[in-house]
């Protein structure tokens, strides 16, 4: 069985400027994929060539196994079966919201294109407000209507471009969430474009982190988190600090906080030290703010330089004696002040280092 979404080696241009570059990935029935990045990454350029806006230049795009798009050929939008949500919702202002999730379903009989407008307004929680104009909700309702008509037709593929990113940062990772579900529930593939890690980790079965026309790692929201691929995915993906360190041996990294055991990056030769520069390769290893822990008993001590009140926990940024600084999530009770010194001890389980 083919997969729903094939994007293979694409690669686009606005006159002489290259946007696109080798960017592939392939979506299977019912997964929900992201491309997550900064504005000007080429992300949402990506989703105007499957939604057939555009043309590539270079590579081919496949839906179910059909040819849809390739330098010379592109399949009118309209013959994709490709619904689209978009951040502004795209309402019809002078339509009511049945009659606006019911605009794609003209080819119903009525007494079917009004069942599916009720299952659909029932899904996505607005059964109660069929009547209503689009102006009389919120934004997040106002979303909703949207999803709802864009999967009316049953398209076989769904594209949201920042679908959120006019919400409140709040109802975002909310509403992410829920329109997961939904989507889960309808077993529609979908494809997300944002630049909001939040909303790409809470609906994002895969998640594609973009980063000039290059898609720098294509995985799982938890492998991109513990196990990034470069630089690159490391900074743009959670935080974090990159703490100087030694490679001792094939298994094992010195840094100031004690001795990591794990995967030292691929330069360095299992057993035989660094190809580069031998034994005593000088590295960057990623530390998180979850990897450093709270405790009063260790001998290691640093210094509170900055903190964030977050409700249930703090975000320190804490000094360490050699005078690199880390990030450090403890939970609120610990209230500490700025210049105190506390104990911290390291509790990383994904070693992740940089040849410097």
């Amino acid at each position: 069985m083919s997969p729903t979404l094939e994007v293979s080696r694409l690669g686009h241009r606005f006159s002489d400027k290259p946007v696109l570059s080798g960017v592939s990935f392939t979506l299977q029935q019912g997964q929900i994929g992201c491309l997550l990045g900064p504005s000007g990454c080429g992300k949402t350029t990506v989703l105007r060539l499957i939604a057939g806006f555009d043309a590539p230049r270079e590579g081919e795009i496949r839906l179910d196994g059909e040819r849809v798009s390739a330098p010379g050929h592109a399949q009118p939008p309209e013959a994709r079966r490709i619904g689209m949500v978009f951040q502004d919702y795209a309402l019809f202002p002078h339509l009511n919201i049945a009659r606006n999730v019911a605009f794609g379903l003209r080819h119903l009989q009525p007494a079917a294109r009004d069942a599916r407008v009720a299952a659909l307004l029932d899904t996505v929680g607005l059964a109660g407000r069929a009547d209503a104009y689009p102006h009389e909700l919120s934004g997040g309702q106002q979303q909703r209507v949207a999803l709802a008509r864009a999967l009316a037709p049953g398209p076989r593929l769904l594209l949201l471009d920042e679908p959120f990113s006019n919400l409140d940062v709040e109802l975002r990772e909310k509403l992410a969430l829920e329109v997961r579900d939904i989507l889960k529930q309808e077993g529609i593939t979908a494809l997300l474009v944002t630049h909001d890690q939040h909303e790409a980790f809470a609906m994002a079965d895969a998640i594609g982190v973009m980063h000039e026309g290059v898609i720098q790692q294509w995985d799982t929201p938890y492998n991109l988190y513990h196990q990034p691929a470069n630089r690159f995915v490391a900074d743009f993906v959670g935080q974090g600090v990159l703490l100087p360190g030694t490679v001792i041996d094939s298994r094992h990294i010195a840094i100031e906080l004690g001795v990591l055991e794990g995967e030292v990056p691929p330069a360095c030769e299992a057993g035989g030290g660094c190809q580069r520069c031998g034994r005593g390769c000088q590295v960057e290893v990623l530390v998180r703010p979850d990897d450093i822990i709270h405790d009063d008993a260790s001998p290691v001590v640093a210094e509170v330089q900055r903190k964030a009140f977050r409700g249930a926990d703090f975000l320190y940024t804490l000094r360490l004696p050699g005078g690199n600084s880390v990030l450090a999530q403890i939970d609120s009770h610990h209230d500490h002040a700025i210049g105190e010194k506390i104990g911290i001890r390291l509790g990383l389980d994904h070693v992740v280092a940089f040849v410097k």
